[in-house]
């Protein structure tokens, strides 16, 4: 018979209950919404609010209470994981995260840092493996603290080299950046509480949670099955993309999980060996506005599933990296920004249109957006062009 296939309105209707989207889907805390996705995408903070409050039933309380989760009950963790990106996790997930992608990420960080340090006559790994032990141990006595902070007990912090001398790229680096860097990349310390509000890309550090050493091979199984129960199917080059795995890893990790083939527009995918079986999708049409970087709109290499490609230049920088985006029913159709009178403004992109239940549900959303984000100001880390045009407009 070959195996089943999956069309994309089923697809659609996947994320749409999976990704906490759809009305009857809403989460009832931060937790819970990242325990749904697994990861969400934590370079940009406003991008870990804004993910989550356009996922809880009552978003009102959305500051505060992943305020609490991330800094007072640590049941979710801001650390590195995938492709060297930082992310929140749930904290019972970091031992997998870091064995399954942090490791190999790790031993790559260090050996650079040490070879740019050489290459510029910088001080050598054993100089920096005492300061790094020092860094640790002020950062145990001070709890939290800032670069800056740190540098203050361990003064060799401040050391600077050049990189990449005589190149284009050439640059001063700081020993504490990089060497921060990659602790954070080895599980050793988290991103603590940002300076000044939720909003803050500034922040200090923390030691990372106690975790147990996991094998490499079953963390990068659990890792996989999580993340096809959330985003199956999904192909091999999907998988390859998401966890920055060799192809080799990926296939290890299938065979391990059982995964079962299926088909889709692209070719072959995989879902769990339990998620063969049509799914049942949300009983209302839905609208979502969420937050540049949000996992769902970069959770797949393939996405012309759910974002025409017409529409990526509006809403995507020249790296690859996607802006705030309008939904409807499953697929991308617009995007939105907010201005500095606090004013939450949306375009819909989508050359099909919509219909005006979409419209009037899609200011409900930008509605409940602003009142939640009362006084704060939202703005991308990584601006694209779309939002870039709205957050100007008078």
């Amino acid at each position: 018979m070959g195996s089943r296939y999956i069309g994309v309105a089923e697809r659609r209707d996947r994320l749409a209950v999976r990704h906490r989207l759809a009305a009857g889907a809403r989460a009832a805390g931060p937790e819970e919404v990242a325990r749904s996705l697994v990861a969400l995408h934590g370079t940009d903070p406003a991008t870990v609010y804004v993910g989550v409050g356009a996922r809880l039933a009552e978003p009102g309380g959305t500051v505060r209470e992943t305020e609490r989760a991330l800094y007072e009950d640590r049941t979710l963790v801001r650390m590195h994981g995938m492709r060297h990106t930082v992310f929140v996790f749930p904290a019972d997930l970091t031992a997998v995260v870091h064995a399954s992608t942090g490791i190999a990420v790790a031993a790559r960080a260090r050996a650079a840092l040490v070879k740019d340090m050489a290459k510029a006559g910088a001080p050598d790994a054993e100089w920096l493996a005492e300061v790094e032990a020092s860094t640790l141990a002020a950062l145990a006595r001070r709890g939290q603290a800032t670069a800056a902070e740190l540098a203050q007990d361990e003064p060799r912090l401040r050391e600077q080299f050049v990189y990449a001398a005589g190149k284009g790229y050439e640059g001063v680096h700081t020993v504490s950046s990089r060497l921060l860097r990659v602790l954070g990349v080895e599980g050793k310390v988290v991103r603590g509480r940002p300076l000044g509000s939720w909003t803050s890309t500034q922040f200090r550090w923390a030691l990372a949670p106690a975790h147990p050493e996991l094998d490499v091979a079953g963390a990068q199984a659990e890792l996989l099955r999580r993340w096809l129960e959330v985003c199956g199917p999904a192909t091999e080059a999907d998988l390859k993309w998401w966890t920055g795995w060799r192809v080799t890893e990926v296939r290890r990790a299938l065979a391990a999980t059982r995964a079962r083939e299926v088909t889709v527009d692209e070719g072959t995918a995989f879902v769990t060996e339990d998620d063969e079986d049509p799914v049942t999708g949300p009983a209302e049409p839905w609208a979502a506005l969420l937050p540049a970087l949000d996992p769902t709109a970069m959770g797949w290499q393939a996405r012309d599933w759910y974002l025409a490609p017409g529409l990526r230049t509006a809403l995507f920088d020249r790296s690859g990296n996607v802006g705030p985006t309008v939904w409807w029913n499953g697929r991308v159709i617009g995007g939105w920004a907010q201005r500095a009178d606090g004013a939450v403004v949306w375009r819909v992109l989508d050359p099909e249109g919509v219909p005006s239940e979409a419209e009037a549900a899609i200011a409900g959303q930008a509605a409940a957006l602003r009142a939640w984000l009362g006084p704060s100001r939202v703005t991308p880390r990584f601006r694209t062009p779309l939002e870039k045009e709205l957050s100007a407009l008078p």
